[in-house]
């Protein structure tokens, strides 16, 4: 597992896709076996049943047998988060008390979407989820362009007197939200980019991470970009960034997990399609990252 003392859950944390057979059914042993191979491959830590996991469309039951399979395949040598956030508090303190009687490593709890609540309301639902599991270190993420509304970063600061609230999940799409972050709460708080192209522009912000999406592609670059930006190799580290780049946009050409299903099947992994009602990745899709994926492959 991680020593990272600044980056809880590591520095790359793959936001792992589930894997669907045939039948739109779970496909266990797949899960099992990406799981080993992201972690042989530059992730040190998965998070599981996040949007790229497709957790909406999800049951409560499938998303904790695929939090046991992860963490059987690799819950020793690397920290395993569930996804465990719902615009229901009742449902998000049921699914965080659940993951941690499972072993999880911690729970990444998203913002309340749709319902739109005013920040008193997040902070009595975060503050709730936290007291149902106060041993389980919890991230919590701001996607506000999926959620319809964002977690201020003075609302945040007051939720850290919860001890396990130990992390952030930044995906407003822009770097000052990290800023803003450090401002209102210090280092306490390990702050991960939501964004996979921000990455290098938030360490030098102050995150610690990153869960990404293109670490199922590139986890060893993408792994030492980061070192090379932490160890001071700062033009290693943008040569890196400007690598990628493209592929890390690629990726999200349309809804994600599409594209990274459809990359990965590309590269021989049988993850199947999503669920209804996101849709497989057409032809030009495929083509455009196939084109991407053979770029980054060495000369």
């Amino acid at each position: 597992m991680s020593s990272l003392s600044a980056a809880p859950f590591g520095r790359v944390v793959t936001a792992m896709v589930t894997p669907f057979a045939a039948d739109g059914s779970l496909d266990l042993p797949l899960a099992a076996r990406l799981a080993q191979h992201l972690v042989a491959h530059g992730s040190d830590g998965l998070l599981v049943c996040g949007t790229t996991g497709e957790s909406p469309t999800l049951s409560w039951d499938e998303q904790l047998a695929l939090i046991k399979t992860v963490l059987d395949a690799v819950g020793e040598k690397v920290p395993v988060l569930a996804g465990t956030g719902s615009n229901s508090t009742a449902e998000a303190v049921e699914a965080t008390r659940e993951a941690a009687a499972l072993g999880a490593h911690g729970a990444l709890v998203v913002v309340p979407y749709y319902n739109r609540p005013p920040q008193e309301g997040l902070e009595a639902h975060f503050r709730a989820v936290a007291a149902s599991a106060p041993e389980l270190p919890l991230m919590l993420y701001n996607i506000p362009g999926r959620t319809g509304c964002s977690l201020h970063p003075a609302t945040t600061a007051r939720l850290l007197d919860c001890d396990n609230v130990v992390a952030y999940k930044a995906a407003s799409g822009n770097t000052s939200e990290v800023s803003a972050l450090r401002l209102a709460c210090g280092s306490r708080l390990a702050i991960y980019s939501g964004d996979d192209g921000l990455t290098l522009p938030m360490l030098a912000a102050g995150a610690v991470g990153v869960v990404s999406v293109t670490s199922h592609l590139a986890g060893v670059e993408l792994s030492a970009m980061i070192d090379h930006y932490m160890a001071g190799r700062h033009a290693e580290a943008l040569a890196l960034h400007e690598r990628l780049l493209p592929l890390m946009e690629g990726l999200f050409c349309t809804s994600n997990p599409t594209p990274v299903k459809a990359a990965l099947e590309l590269q021989g992994w049988p993850v199947g399609a999503p669920r209804l009602p996101l849709m497989p990745a057409d032809s030009s899709v495929r083509d455009t990252l196939s084109t991407l994926m053979a770029a980054l492959r060495p000369t």
